[in-house]
């Protein structure tokens, strides 16, 4: 699909747009929602400045870098160290609650509906705003899980208790909350030996669940979601569907909006959605049956919830 363009076919304003949006999501026989990174980003999962400075100013200082993103793939000369900055950037990315509540207000609007979501985000966002888990596709893993090195073993293996255990051995400090917080007199930049994580199905070092390369583990769980996501699409898939796109950008495309595009272009009674600050557009083939939006995700979700 060629000759894209930044509006929608009828040039609506904003507010049009937006109740336009409204009436297709609370008529559609079905809501597809496609996640990517952007909707974690408007509920406040960002990876650099304030919130990296908080974390991990000491990795900063000795390193250079300014971004988590950018520490997650410096060649650290130990083990030690690597998951000790694994261990934070997982706590605060995964077991901590987003600092805006979008996710939650994306809950409200189609927790009655039929909906199936399709997401490249890992941070686990969906299930802990109350999305049912058996309505999910994580994509491209998940920063609550490891996997072993050895690609012989195709299991992945929750790491929750690691994460904790490596966190308390930095000197970080539970505060009444339950969450861990900085002491007054330092942390550690790397973790004991010993807890470094390994598999326990061989001894092998372990790694992230996340997809890299062609080593990523999709085990059980995954191939479910895969198959229930597929299952979902064929027996809606003549039906008035709202394929609904949310923060996704243009590093891999091929998995939700262009497969969005072709859905809604094969299928004359659906309707493509898409909120995305800075990259909401349509292919003209489709364009009056999208409705596209170039503002905040968490502003627009509560604009549709008055």
């Amino acid at each position: 699909m060629k000759n894209l363009y930044k509006n929608n076919y009828y040039n609506e304003t904003k507010e049009e747009k937006i109740k336009k949006l409204k009436n297709e999501i609370e008529n559609a026989d079905a809501i597809v929602i496609g996640a990517g990174a952007g909707l974690s980003t408007s509920a406040g999962f960002i990876y650099n400045g304030e919130r990296f400075d908080k974390w991990f100013s000491d990795f900063s200082l000795k390193y250079g870098f300014k971004d988590m993103y950018s520490g997650g793939f410096y060649p650290y000369s130990t083990k030690e160290e690597f998951w000790a900055y694994w261990a934070r950037y997982i706590y605060i990315n995964r077991y901590l609650d987003a600092p805006k509540p979008v996710y939650n207000e994306l809950f409200e609007l189609v927790k009655n509906k039929d909906y199936f979501v399709i997401t490249t985000n890992v941070d686990h966002c969906f299930q802990k705003s109350g999305f049912n888990k058996k309505k999910l596709f994580y994509t491209q893993g998940d920063y609550g899980l490891f996997q072993s090195v050895n690609p012989s073993i195709n299991k992945t293996f929750d790491n929750e208790e690691w994460v904790m255990k490596a966190m308390d051995a930095q000197g970080f400090i539970k505060n009444s909350d339950g969450i861990f917080e900085m002491p007054e007199n330092g942390i550690l930049m790397t973790i004991p030996t010993e807890i470094i994580p390994k598999c326990i199905e061989d001894g092998s070092d372990m790694t992230t669940n996340l997809r890299a390369d062609d080593s990523f583990v999709e085990d059980e769980g995954w191939k479910k979601a895969s198959a229930a996501y597929s299952d979902y699409i064929r027996k809606h898939k003549n039906l008035h569907i709202l394929f609904l796109e949310l923060g996704v950008g243009g590093n891999t495309p091929g998995i939700i909006k262009y497969p969005f595009w072709q859905m809604t272009l094969a299928n004359k009674r659906a309707i493509y959605g898409c909120i995305n600050y800075g990259e909401a557009f349509c292919p003209n083939e489709i364009s009056h049956r999208s409705i596209c939006i170039d503002k905040d995700i968490g502003e627009v979700l509560i604009e549709l919830r008055e």
